[in-house]
């Protein structure tokens, strides 16, 4: 860490100009961050995505108003806090005449965590020693409001919200070892901006040293890790990649069949799965009589009480998707189609429909402090007036029955924010979690699911809670993964983790190839964990391994 002894920082905070094609209202008019830590020019955080965005106001029909911020203005406030204090507007930057002489406030101590405080009265603010400044950030004039920090704290916040890269690769300077294979188990170190490390393979020149002998040997070598190359495939979403029986399987929406049926991909390595002519294997299809016809949406595999699911979406004649589940029979060929039993649709505690007036999807199962949960989107009146927009929901779930939930549903999300709805688009979908550390995290998918505003969000619980209450649930105020992230992937979303042959948490995601595209593509990354042990989802291959650092060397000693 760079620490600039006796000199002060600033930081600023501005909103940005709205680009229909590349930067739509529903980002721009949100609060941004820049920084300059050492007197020379602002460079701005997140990538130069928004970070603080206002929340949208639910009407009387419980449709979302989405709303913006403009003229925002950071400002030392007293118990060593700052606050930012912006005024709330219309997504389309009109006047919000619902709050006259108010301003949106959030107070923060490190401009890491923040706490909004809401619409309050403006005359309570004591904004008279605000400081506006006009500069340059990526070529586009922006004028925003600056305030003094001190530069070890400017420090920190440009290491939270700037990207991890390798930095330092470490080995010892000699080992000994007894066998061939104790060289090729010896794993290197890799360093990351922030201080927090990951194991890597190595591929060693064995040809340098003789087991047989005992003595000294140097041994090079090169760091190893797999690169999966994006896009690996071409016009399938909502990638699910799991183990069966020992070997790879996959499974996705497949736009190229214009969603219709569930195909599933078997291989001995992942990379086989993406292969030139691998088989897709049909395990469902269009069956009218049991009312599966359109709308073959997002298959997850899930081992729910020791037996294997998949849970999906699917709609009859009419359109309508709704939740159903399949089981794998005992005995049965993951591959074939009669090795499933019949689907069965998603019911409530009651046995009612999941959703008797809307659509229900991307159904995911969680298990956290031994107890099971189903999570899934449900969405009102979709392409009319009346439109609520995809929500997430949660319920309790039994192992035992997992078609019939345990408890009532509990609305857990709305798209309240800029990169949630934006552009028309009001998603929450997709959810998608796992256990680490004693603690919860379920990504989930807002904007445009076959665009480039297409991003991950996060909710984030202590597991031993119970996930049924909504209260202890944090919800991430910007994405965790955005078409800003990782350069050439454009609305990144819809994912799932996987753990790979490493042992590594990996994710998989569908993406675009441009800002134009609308033909889904999927990929895959390592999640990485920092400093304070929370998931980086956006870690890119370069910056995950700097070719630069990939060659290494160490004595060894053989006994």
């Amino acid at each position: 860490m760079v620490v600039y002894e006796n000199k002060k920082a600033k930081l600023l905070v501005y909103t940005r100009q709205p680009s229909e094609t590349t930067y739509p209202a529903g980002l721009a008019r949100s609060i941004h961050f820049a920084v300059s830590c050492d007197g020379g020019p602002f460079r701005p955080l997140h990538n130069n995505y928004g970070i603080l965005f206002a929340k949208a106001q639910i009407s009387d029909d419980n449709t979302i108003l989405p709303k913006g911020v403009k003229e925002p203005v950071v400002f030392p406030m007293s118990g060593g806090c700052f606050g930012i204090a912006a005024e709330r507007v219309n997504e389309d930057g009109s006047f919000d005449g619902s709050c006259r002489a108010h301003m949106l406030l959030w107070k923060t101590v490190d401009f890491i965590r923040f706490h909004c405080e809401g619409l309050v009265e403006k005359a309570s603010l004591d904004l008279s020693h605000v400081s506006r400044e006009c500069t340059l950030i990526e070529g586009e004039s922006v004028e925003g409001s600056a305030v003094e920090i001190d530069a070890g704290l400017c420090d920190r916040i440009r290491q939270n919200w700037m990207q991890i890269r390798h930095v330092d690769t470490y080995l010892p300077e000699s080992v000994t070892l007894a066998s061939e294979q104790e060289l090729e188990d010896f794993l290197a170190v890799s360093v990351y901006s922030d201080g927090s490390t990951a194991l890597k393979k190595v591929e060693w020149e064995k040809e340098t040293v003789d087991f047989s002998t005992p003595g000294t040997y140097q041994v090079n070598g090169t760091l190893y890790d797999r690169k999966y190359p994006f896009p690996l495939a071409q016009g399938y979403g909502d990638p699910v990649l799991f183990q069966w029986e020992g070997k790879w399987h996959f499974l996705g929406t497949n736009d190229n069949l214009n969603d219709i049926g569930i195909y599933i991909r078997e291989s001995e390595t992942i990379e086989g799965l993406f292969s030139e002519g691998v088989k897709e294997h049909l395990i469902l299809g269009v069956d009218e009589e049991k009312g599966f016809v359109q709308t073959f949406w997002a298959p997850e595999f899930h081992m729910i009480g020791g037996e294997p699911y998949i849970l999906f979406a699917v709609g009859g004649k009419e359109w309508g998707p709704q939740c159903y589940l399949m089981k794998l029979k005992n005995g049965g060929r993951i591959i074939e189609p009669d090795g499933w039993e019949t689907p069965v649709k998603v019911l409530r505690q009651d046995g009612s429909p999941l959703a008797a007036d809307g659509i229900t999807l991307d159904m995911t199962y969680l298990l956290a402090g031994g107890n099971s949960y189903m999570v899934w989107s449900y969405r009102q009146h979709i392409g009319t007036p009346k439109d609520t927009g995809s929500m997430l929901y949660i319920a309790r779930a039994d192992e035992k029955k997992p078609w019939q939930l345990a408890g009532e549903p509990v609305l857990l999300s709305r798209p309240l924010f800029g990169w949630e709805n934006v552009s028309g688009t009001i998603n929450n979908e997709g959810p998608h979690g796992f256990v680490h550390n004693g603690k919860v995290y379920l990504t989930y998918s807002g904007g445009d699911a076959c665009g480039y505003t297409y991003v991950l969000g996060l909710l984030t619980a202590d597991e031993i809670q119970d996930l049924t209450d909504i209260t202890v649930w944090d919800k991430s105020c910007t994405p965790i993964l955005s078409f800003y992230s990782v350069e050439g992937e454009y609305g990144p979303g819809h994912n799932s983790f996987f753990v790979d042959d490493d042992g590594n948490l990996m994710i998989a995601y569908h993406g675009e190839t441009s800002l134009e595209s609308r033909l889904r593509c999927d990929g895959i990354r390592r999640v990485h964990f920092d400093i304070h042990g929370e998931p980086v989802f956006d870690m890119s291959a370069e910056r995950d391994l700097n070719p630069a650092l990939s060659q290494v060397s160490m004595q060894v000693m053989i006994k």
